[in-house]
């Protein structure tokens, strides 16, 4: 969520009359609290695999959105939402059969021990009510997230996301450590810290509740490696009472490549798993599956109901999302392309070393920047804007917002893959 690519009014001036035209209808609509990415905002009128084309008809290369997970407009996600808007669309509260298959073929993804799964509209309402079940099961309210965590917008978890900004109150329960940077010591460290933090809460009289962690850690970052480094942090928060939420709305759905869910890199079972964004190619779902007997407490004292969560278009949408990721062999794809994309990554790190270090797997990659002066922010905002100005996508992530987020749909290809880096390697020489 860092944003220090993001378009402020000082660059007005480097606009043409119909954007900033359109800036200000945006501001008196929409109000202040929205952003902009890019110095020079874009607007584009259609998306297709992974181009995004501009009014001009121009086609801009997106390596960032993963919410069009298995490309921009799919035709069968297309087509499978049109069929089912067609035919009907209504709530959870009436028996419905795909709503029910697609559930069932969600779970069979997951596996066990999650046997049950409860939809929701965002990623931000899924860690909501992913939270509220592990404070009915464990009778607390004290959560660790990591320093620079973003797990959604309602209020209890915008209290959860640091990445928000300084004026986001951080609650009381929540206790923030340090992310990952090194875990080649096999995530002692990063356990030592999320023991600190129970210890703490519990010193402070907080009940523990839940250890919510970004199994990418997209927001800190981007920290993948060496499989397997978070499995002591679980176990600490384990020890302390708590339960362990895998937020998976950023590594989830094939990304990681050698793995369908990024927990699994680790080697977890997960108390609860939250899912969003991939989920539907860009039609709102979202998800939270959880143990039976995690779920039974919340279960038996509250009843759940969500609109449009689960219903039949979006399920539809869902499910071709599936089938497509199977049917083209996507996370074959992210491994293989993944690891094109990362040897590309580090032979621009040999030969420029404004690139300090890259991290990631499949289609994630985290790349730090490195600035002479020190202030790897300013130099890797102007890396994103000039691959903007090149039409290639991308942003920046990390506490100081000094790290590259390369986060392309699934159907990235090595072709893209060369376009990339050879965009990327002209900016690099220009700078």
């Amino acid at each position: 969520m860092t944003m220090v690519n993001a378009y402020s009014k000082a660059d007005a001036a480097k606009l043409d009359a119909r954007t900033r035209s359109m800036i200000a209808r945006r501001d008196r609509a929409l109000g202040p609290a929205y952003r902009l990415f890019y110095e020079r905002p874009l607007e584009f009128v259609r998306g297709e695999g992974v181009f995004l084309y501009d009014q001009s008809g121009d086609a801009y290369l997106d390596a960032y959105n993963n919410v069009a997970s298995v490309g921009h407009c799919h035709p069968r996600i297309v087509a499978a939402i049109n069929e089912q808007a067609a035919r009907l669309n209504t709530h959870t509260r009436y028996i419905h059969e795909s709503v029910l298959d697609y559930a069932e073929r969600l779970l069979a993804k997951l596996g066990e021990p999650l046997s049950h799964v409860m939809f929701t509209c965002t990623g931000s309402e899924a860690n909501d009510i992913a939270l509220r079940i592990a404070q009915t099961y464990t009778g607390g309210e004290g959560v660790v997230v990591t320093q620079n965590a973003y797990h959604g917008t309602t209020q209890a978890v915008a209290a959860l996301s640091p990445s928000l900004g300084e004026f986001v109150t951080i609650g009381e329960q929540v206790r923030l450590v340090p992310p990952p940077r090194d875990a080649n010591d096999g995530g002692r460290a990063f356990a030592a810290s999320v023991r600190a933090a129970f210890d703490d809460l519990a010193a402070s009289g907080v009940r523990p509740s839940a250890l919510l962690v970004d199994t990418i850690f997209s927001s800190d970052g981007v920290f993948t490696d060496p499989p397997g480094f978070l499995t002591p942090a679980v176990d600490a928060a384990h020890a302390a009472g708590a339960m362990f939420i895998a937020d998976e709305v950023q590594p989830g759905f094939a990304r990681m490549g050698d793995e369908f869910w990024g927990y699994r890199r680790h080697g977890l079972a997960p108390d609860l798993v939250t899912m969003g964004k991939p989920m539907g190619n860009g039609h709102p779902i979202a998800a939270v599956a959880a143990r039976a007997d995690v779920l039974e407490p919340f279960g038996r004292q509250c009843r759940y109901f969500n609109t449009f969560g689960g219903n039949p278009v979006s399920c539809a949408a869902g499910m071709a999302v599936l089938d497509v990721i199977e049917d083209e062999a996507l996370q074959a794809n992210a491994m293989r392309t993944g690891a094109l994309l990362g040897a590309a990554l580090n032979n621009l790190r040999r030969r420029f070393p404004v690139l300090a270090e890259v991290r990631g797997a499949g289609l994630f990659y985290g790349v730090d920047v490195a600035a002479p002066d020190g202030d790897g922010a300013v130099l890797a905002a102007r890396i994103v804007n000039a691959l903007r100005e090149r039409r290639v996508l991308i942003s920046a992530t990390g506490l100081r917002g000094d790290v590259l987020k390369i986060r392309p749909p699934l159907v990235f290809s090595p072709s893209n893959v060369d376009q990339f880096a050879t965009t990327l390697e002209g900016v690099l020489t220009s700078l």
